[in-house]
């Protein structure tokens, strides 16, 4: 896939990477560490700048994140609470309820959930999801969104035009780090999980 992600980098430039980033946006598995490292490498022997390389990656973000918004408001919170009074909420020892106070979280710490969470490898893409799902007003969405993701932005590029060739060092380093968050989240998934299993068997009894 690196090579990929590069040869369309090379070949297409600003567009490229806009292109790119907007379907890591989409689809996470996609490493962005990659994508913004070498951006900033090709701003030492082609036309490219730095503050388009983030720009265009920064528009990138915004256009995916967008996609997943729309994903979440066409699930929206009914649509969730029906799917839990269901069969998978009694697998997973969900209920409506559960939507509820998620719902009333995320409307109190959304915005800082958005802003901090476009920093975080695989969540920040998802974090859109819940936003749409909450009906966050568009403009605060967009706002906090291209704030969080140009500091990822600007923290990658810069790094990769800074090492040169070496750019592939920091996108491992990167690489691993989104490896540990994707165990931590993992982990914290199903203890959560565990978690409402244990409440759900104490309130039967």
């Amino acid at each position: 896939m690196q090579e990929l992600i590069v040869s369309l980098m090379e070949q297409y430039g600003y567009g490229g990477i806009f292109f790119l980033i907007a379907l890591e946006n989409i689809f996470p598995p996609i490493p962005s560490e990659v994508i913004l490292t070498f951006g900033g490498f090709l701003t030492t022997y082609t036309s490219l700048e730095v503050p388009g390389v983030v720009a265009a990656a920064t528009f990138g973000s915004l256009a995916g994140a967008a996609v997943l918004y729309g994903a979440g408001m066409l699930l929206n919170k009914e649509r969730l609470k029906k799917i839990v009074s269901g069969r998978a909420g009694k697998l997973l020892g969900l209920k409506a309820g559960d939507v509820e106070k998620a719902d009333g979280w995320f409307q109190k710490t959304g915005t800082k959930a958005v802003f901090f969470c476009r920093c975080v490898p695989v969540v920040r893409s998802l974090i859109s999801i819940p936003a749409g799902m909450s009906r966050m007003k568009l403009p605060r969405f967009f706002l906090y969104t291209a704030a969080g993701s140009a500091i990822w932005n600007i923290l990658l590029v810069s790094l990769g035009a800074f090492l040169g060739e070496s750019w592939g060092y920091i996108a491992y380093l990167a690489g691993e780090y989104s490896h540990i968050m994707l165990i931590i989240l993992s982990i914290s998934a199903v203890s959560g999980i565990l978690w409402l299993l244990g409440n759900k068997k104490r309130d039967d009894f």
